[in-house]
């Protein structure tokens, strides 16, 4: 898959986060656009045949995949936020070929995956480009290995103290401003959001098992929108 020869030549892993050698892909499109025209080629009637799973896997990786061209495409820039236009955000530039239609980035995320899927954990494998944002995986979600890329992407985001920490002193969790702006998301199979991350962070040694959900107050950390790039 040409997305796979993308994420492993140019993402930069480091630890939970990664970076993304934006400068190398402008200089050699051709792998990039080339997964471009295949996800474009699939038409609405193809689409509805897919498995569930095969469907999350395909909008997640089209998502990520028109994220890196929108950069590229503007490459120089320090914030995918500098893209677009005063009255219209990058999320809702309409250049993405799906489906047999043109769409925007958010078109996918709010209209595709959030509507039509009970996955919240696709907040940890959408990439916007920023430094605040989930880490780009080195590798394509696949319909056969999603609920564990999905797992091991809440894990990574959750393990990485840049961007969600538990103060033990003062019991205070302080997460990504995402899980302000999509906690709601957690609610139908969590609970909550912050019952979601209390949960994994105690499987992952975060947080000690004896502490009680209700004992935890919550906060919001500032988001980096600078670009998540490898010089």
């Amino acid at each position: 898959m040409q997305w796979s020869a993308v994420l492993q030549e140019s993402v930069v892993t480091r630890g939970p986060q990664s970076r993304v050698r934006y400068a190398e892909i402008k200089a050699h499109p051709r792998a990039l656009q080339a997964y471009i025209d295949v996800v474009g080629s699939v038409s609405e009637s193809a689409f509805s045949q897919f498995t569930e799973p095969q469907k999350i896997a395909f909008l997640i990786n089209a998502y990520n995949a028109y994220t890196v061209k929108l950069i590229v495409d503007n490459y120089p820039v320090s914030s995918i936020k500098s893209i677009g236009e005063w009255f219209k955000s990058p999320w809702k530039i309409e250049f993405v070929a799906l489906r047999g239609k043109v769409h925007s980035l958010d078109d996918i995320e709010h209209t595709m995956l959030r509507k039509e899927f009970n996955e919240p954990r696709i907040h940890f494998a959408l990439v916007c480009a920023a430094v605040s944002c989930p880490a780009l995986r080195n590798e394509p979600y696949v319909a056969e290995r999603l609920n564990s890329q999905l797992d091991d992407a809440a894990d990574r985001f959750l393990s990485d103290s840049e961007r969600n920490q538990f103060d033990l002193l003062s019991r205070t969790l302080s997460l990504s401003s995402i899980f302000k702006w999509y906690g709601d998301d957690f609610n139908p199979t969590f609970g909550t959001a912050t019952a979601f991350v209390v949960t994994r962070m105690k499987r992952l040694g975060l947080i000690p098992n004896d502490i009680q959900e209700s004992a935890i107050s919550t906060e919001f950390l500032p988001y980096d929108w600078s670009l998540n790039e490898q010089n």
